[in-house]
């Protein structure tokens, strides 16, 4: 018997299966990705680099910095946080609600939660227990705010304020997400490092700026001049452990400049429908709410019966 016909159509069906899966699906779910809106606020998001960034972009590659740094920030969970921002009228019950609540708490305890509001009532990761003490509050009259915050290492590291996702690199080709973090992760380096001077300094010697880095030294992207050229207003302010002579300056060249608008533009902060979270209550004192210090953003999956206002974020 010939089983030519049955292996071809065999191998037939099982590239085809493997092309839909590994080809046509992703293109159908990540290819036709458009701009989207940042919750609150509606702002386009993500915005193309500017040309000097772009360039920088390509810096990056051509120096393999992808091959120490990673582009991709991980969520492992998320953090509910139930905060009391108003008492009302019926203490009688709101002290009951709290002593339900803050089980084991003391007479002093449950009366301090009564003043200097808003305070933080529940913190921790079910989303159960976070909605049973709203629940007991808003029952008592008293009004609360719930933040879902995302939680994991990388965000406990200060890598990011949420997890990376595929609209973070609409503008990006190609998408340099990294094999290996021998360095910090640098989805949101532009956030927390925003200033151009400290990375270019960086670049020419890291262990002026972090002891012990074991990242190499990009001198080549800056030139040794002589100050009997003239003193540039580009030139690197150095320390004197930094090793250049005196009479010279270091001027960083095209290439270290582009590179530096690139790693600054690395802001993937904005909460958006597919990464949302929400942002620290501000204090009591603050008055309005300010950008950066909102209540709950919305879509960040916040459950309140506060009427505070949410602000956009950061």
């Amino acid at each position: 018997m010939n089983y030519g016909p049955l292996i071809f159509l065999a191998a037939f069906f099982a590239l085809a299966t493997s092309w839909f899966g590994f080809v046509l699906k992703p293109q159908m779910q990540i290819g036709q990705l458009s701009q989207t809106v940042t919750v609150p606020g509606n702002d386009t998001y993500p915005l193309n680099r500017a040309g000097l960034a772009q360039q920088g972009a390509e810096v990056y590659r051509a120096n393999g910095c992808a091959s120490c740094h990673s582009q991709n920030v991980r969520q492992f969970g998320t953090i509910c946080e139930v905060v009391l921002t108003a008492t009302g009228t019926n203490q009688t019950a709101l002290i009951a609600a709290l002593r339900e609540i803050k089980a084991g708490a003391s007479d002093q305890e449950i009366a301090s939660f009564l003043t200097g509001l808003p305070k933080q009532l529940v913190i921790g990761p079910s989303r159960a227990v976070a909605d049973k003490a709203v629940d007991s509050i808003k029952s008592a009259g008293g009004k609360t705010v719930m933040h879902i915050k995302p939680a994991g290492p990388e965000l406990a590291r200060g890598w990011g304020e949420r997890q990376s996702v595929a609209e973070d690199f609409l503008y990006d080709s190609p998408v340099m997400l990294g094999s290996q973090r021998v360095g910090p992760d640098l989805a949101a380096v532009g956030m927390r490092l925003s200033d151009v001077n400290w990375h270019l300094r960086h670049l020419y010697n890291p262990r002026l700026e972090v002891k012990g880095s074991v990242m190499p030294s990009y001198r080549f992207l800056f030139e040794k001049r002589k100050l009997a050229a003239g003193a540039s207003p580009d030139a690197l302010v150095l320390s004197a452990g930094a090793g250049v002579p005196a009479d010279a300056q270091i001027v960083p060249k095209r290439e270290a400049i582009a590179l530096v608008a690139y790693l600054t533009s690395l802001r993937s902060q904005e909460p958006l429908f597919t990464a949302p979270y929400s942002t620290a209550t501000p204090p009591a004192s603050s008055g309005t709410n300010a950008p950066g210090t909102n209540a709950p953003v919305a879509g960040a999956s916040p459950t309140t019966n506060s009427t505070t206002t949410p602000a956009p974020a950061k």
